[in-house]
């Protein structure tokens, strides 16, 4: 952004419950700002908040009350007129604002002028599924006697009720040319770009800090991408690590793959976690994080084989006992009787006092211990999981009410990065963590390495590219 450049200020105005909080929600990315009604009239008051560059305010924008009786005040705005006496648009809305009736019948809507002639200019947003009606065009009226730019910005143009077609029209006919499509929603990913770029060119003076600005939410959602890749990557590096030590008797191993469960099931909510605060999104955003839930796709079981199903993950006759438990067995014994094993781990047990990690885990082998580590088939579902809500936080805007539901369905088109997590070889940076216990931060032995952060980082960027190099 230009040193010394003062702030865009603009006011954000319309008529009642059209989505101006909303709006200001999502170009924040503060779901706590203000207040979000289904009901008219939820914004009473003027609110204000700043859009950061390299710590300097590119543009403030002010949330204001919505107007509710353009028709009257327009006829008010007559009867200020003076007899015989021309006057602009300006000095009307100033003869209104020194009028008894600003603090009276009108103080909501002297609110909104007020703020808007402080301004440089306006953004007007519409609820593209209201019909178009006169008070609407009245209100338009009224805020370009301001003398200011104005943009409107459609809203809610997602929803299969909208009437985009008629709203364009009537704007075009006003002389409002200059329109951006902005879904508080679900806005699209240059939703925000597209509107600085409008902007731009209404106020061609702040162009440099809306361009500055827009390429810094660009630079924004790139590193938020990352991050979350990061994170999935972490967590399957944890999960395919993991390794649960057991006896090979029947009540051990039940006992063992329980614990591995567990500690899975509490990674990935720890990820979800993760994952909501890096988006800015609150917990009540996804509740279906805590597992397992009953009835919901997202909240079934972890490890029961119709959530692989659901997702279109193969599992084999040889997998199905393992991807029921959620768990691979990997007998220590290598094929030695019960009693031989024993026998030998007594002789090496002296020799290997003070063995690194290897040693003490073949000593284990040695005397009839069993390792449970997480199935391929579960290591899949978890990536395909958190790259679903991945997508869904950022096809996501910070005004949604309601809460991220994920409908995975192995009959929907996927993208072939994620197609190729259903089948084919696991990447090799999962197959060296299975051969790495310590890299776990979930076991007791966990150690960090710059081998473990290297496979992170790079199983993290073939998560970001296609099926071509996701097994390579």
């Amino acid at each position: 952004m230009p040193d010394h450049e003062q702030p865009l200020r603009l006011a954000v105005v319309g008529h009642t419950n059209t989505g101006k909080t909303s709006l200001l929600r999502t170009l924040t990315r503060n779901p706590s700002f203000g207040q979000v009604d289904d009901s008219p009239g939820t914004t009473r008051h003027v609110e204000g908040a700043r859009l950061l560059v390299d710590g300097a305010a590119a543009v403030e924008l002010y949330d204001t009350p919505g107007m509710e009786d353009g028709i009257a005040l327009l006829d008010y705005l007559d009867q200020l007129a003076a007899p015989g006496m021309r006057v602009d648009g300006p000095e009307r809305i100033r003869r209104f604002l020194e009028s008894p009736e600003s603090r009276r019948r009108f103080e909501q809507e002297a609110r909104v002028l007020h703020k808007l002639l402080e301004c440089d200019a306006g953004l007007y947003v519409v609820d593209v599924r209201d019909p178009v009606l006169g008070k609407h065009k009245d209100e338009l009226a009224i805020l370009a006697s301001c003398g200011h730019p104005l943009l409107p910005v459609l809203n809610f143009t997602r929803n299969p009720d909208q009437r985009l077609a008629s709203w364009r029209e009537t704007l075009g006919r006003l002389g409002l040319h200059a329109i951006v499509e902005f879904d508080t929603i679900a806005p699209a990913l240059d939703g925000e770009a597209q509107l600085y770029d409008k902007l731009a060119l209404l106020l061609d003076k702040h162009a440099a800090s809306l361009l500055a600005l827009k390429n810094n939410v660009a630079r924004q959602r790139e590193e938020r991408h990352a991050d979350a890749l990061r994170l999935i990557a972490e967590l399957l590096v944890d999960a395919a690590a993991l390794r649960v030590s057991s006896l090979p008797d029947n009540d051990a191993l039940q006992t063992a793959t329980l614990t591995l469960r567990r500690a899975i099931r509490k990674r990935e909510a720890a990820c979800v976690a993760a994952l909501l605060k890096r988006y800015n999104f609150r917990s009540q955003d996804f509740p279906a994080h805590t597992l397992p839930l009953e009835g919901e796709r997202w909240g079934m079981d972890l490890f029961h084989p119709q959530a692989l199903k659901d997702v279109g993950i193969q599992v084999g006759k040889g997998m199905a006992a393992g991807a029921m438990a959620g768990a691979t067995l990997d007998a220590f014994t290598a094929g030695l009787s019960l009693g031989t094993a024993t026998l030998l781990g007594a002789a090496a047990g002296g020799l290997w006092q003070g063995a690194d990690k290897l040693g003490k885990r073949m000593l284990g082998r040695l005397k009839g211990y069993q390792e449970i580590s997480v199935d391929d088939a579960v290591l899949r579902l978890l990536a395909l999981r958190q790259l679903d809500l991945t997508e869904a936080l950022e096809a996501r805007g910070h005004a949604a009410q309601k809460p991220i539901e994920l409908d995975i369905d192995a009959a929907s088109p996927q993208s072939p990065s994620k197609e190729s997590w259903r089948s084919g070889k696991l990447p090799d940076e999962l197959l060296e963590a299975r051969s790495q216990p310590e890299w776990s931060t979930l076991a007791e032995g966990y150690r960090a390495s710059p081998r473990r952060s290297d496979i992170v980082l790079s199983l993290a960027r073939k998560l970001a590219l296609g099926s071509g190099d996701i097994a390579r």
